[in-house]
């Protein structure tokens, strides 16, 4: 039986004109978090287990893990997250580090999970980290980074959303507004999170079997349901809306409005699965109804480096998969035509390769992309490979061309040629930089 040729299921093949969207794609996110100041940093796609069973959500580490034991009896995961391992590297290094710390990475993750539309077992990720800021003027610095990595990547605003909640808020709502106990708000919690998955009877039907027949009496559930389906913190009952955090909320939305950015708003039922959170939390939705979802999620968690025994450091990150972003982009017709790397692709005639690569050589080293082809087939072979790599010209170097020292280039969308000098074809290169 012959091997099959599919990926492992629910990762991906990256042919050359997939790897062209995916370095595009590396290249806006890249460029954008660089230019607010953040550095690259990379770790091993290996950890031991412990390093997410102490603070990451059941759900990912008992369900959604790859884990193995190594030759040396140790567990091992391989990473389905990257907030774990950066706060491990910063608490490694804690009082070396300059602060504010601005960090980003862009890993490959790995969750077993059933794959769906936008979601695979591997992702490519954008992780971007602030370290050492208390005030929310991080959380401020990070979603104008976000709409920025939007407009970027052509998107407007009448595109997506920012939703944004706080982890104070909710537990202020569900222990001292509701009290509920801690076991209820633990699965009303986890219930919260998936409420735009669920039908809304099967919801009240979950939260009723969630909570104890006393909280049932007090009517929890009919205060939660008017609550989740608020649309502003003024719309909330007094005692919640007068509360620190909603307070805080309402202070980053005037703020991030003065800086022009009328689409963050309040959203009761955000919730983040991951149980490190711990004040403000935010998510981008694509507000295309085909593809109505969360994209990327962040918040400010300023425990997780203090688990490695030095002193917390407050801290505020997003992460930004790969998938969901392709799904935003294809959605708003905003991929661009991604064309070969390559400028040129040179056709021979005759026997003389090695002079023809001599020639080659030489337009390389000027900075022009060239390949040439040594298949040593007929020309009109030859272009139809170009043609079907999507190569814009070709630069046909045969005997006469040589002996002459002029060269055909063929422009392979409008047919046109010129005869040039390799100086003329070097020139031509250099001011039409956008080849």
């Amino acid at each position: 039986m012959p091997l099959s040729t599919k990926p492992y299921r629910g990762a991906r093949d990256f042919y050359p004109e997939d790897n062209r969207l995916r370095k595009y794609i590396f290249s806006i996110w890249r460029k954008t978090v660089e230019s607010y100041g953040y550095e690259e940093y990379d770790a091993p796609i290996l950890e031991p287990l412990e390093l997410y069973l102490a603070k990451t959500g059941e759900e990912i580490v008992n369900e959604q893990t790859y884990v193995f034991e190594d030759r040396g009896k140790r567990k091992v995961v391989i990473r389905p997250e990257m907030t774990p391992t950066v706060s491990r590297m910063v608490a490694a290094k804690r009082q070396e580090l300059a602060y504010p710390l601005r960090w980003y990475s862009i890993p490959n993750l790995w969750r077993y999970e059933r794959p769906q539309n936008g979601r695979l077992r591997e992702h490519w990720q954008l992780n971007v980290d602030i370290f050492g800021v208390e005030s929310s003027g991080a959380e401020i610095e990070l979603i104008n980074l976000i709409c920025d990595i939007f407009k970027n990547f052509g998107a407007k605003e009448s595109m997506f959303e920012i939703k944004l909640n706080h982890r104070g808020l909710i537990d202020f709502i569900l222990s001292d507004y509701l009290k509920l106990s801690k076991t209820s708000i633990q699965k009303v919690s986890k219930l919260i999170d998936k409420l735009h998955k669920m039908e809304k009877t099967k919801f009240i039907e979950s939260l009723d079997n969630s909570l104890s027949p006393k909280e049932i009496a007090s009517g929890s559930v009919e205060k939660l349901m008017t609550i989740l389906s608020v649309k502003s913190i003024k719309d909330l009952p007094s005692e919640v809306k007068n509360n620190d955090f909603a307070l805080e909320i309402i202070e980053i939305e005037k703020k991030l409005k003065k800086q022009g950015i009328n689409n963050a708003l309040f959203d009761p039922s955000l919730m983040r699965g991951f149980d490190y959170y711990s004040g403000l939390i935010f998510e981008a939705y694509d507000k295309n109804p085909d593809n109505n979802r969360s994209m990327m999620g962040g918040g400010r968690y300023d425990g997780l480096v203090g688990l490695f025994g030095v002193a917390p450091v407050p801290t505020v990150g997003f992460g930004w998969g790969d998938v969901t972003l392709v799904n935003f982009l294809n959605g708003h017709h905003l991929l661009p035509k991604l064309g070969n790397e390559l400028d040129i692709y040179a056709t021979t005639i005759g026997q003389n390769i090695d002079k023809a690569n001599t020639v080659i050589d030489k337009l390389r080293k000027s900075g022009i992309n060239i390949a040439l082809d040594l298949s040593k087939k007929k020309l009109a072979d030859q272009i139809k490979t170009a043609s079907k790599k999507q190569i814009k010209y070709v630069l046909i170097v045969g005997d006469k061309e040589l002996a002459s020292a002029k060269y055909v280039l063929r422009n392979l969308e409008t047919s046109i040629e010129q005869v040039l000098t390799e100086t003329e074809l070097i020139n031509k290169f250099k001011i039409n930089d956008s080849h």
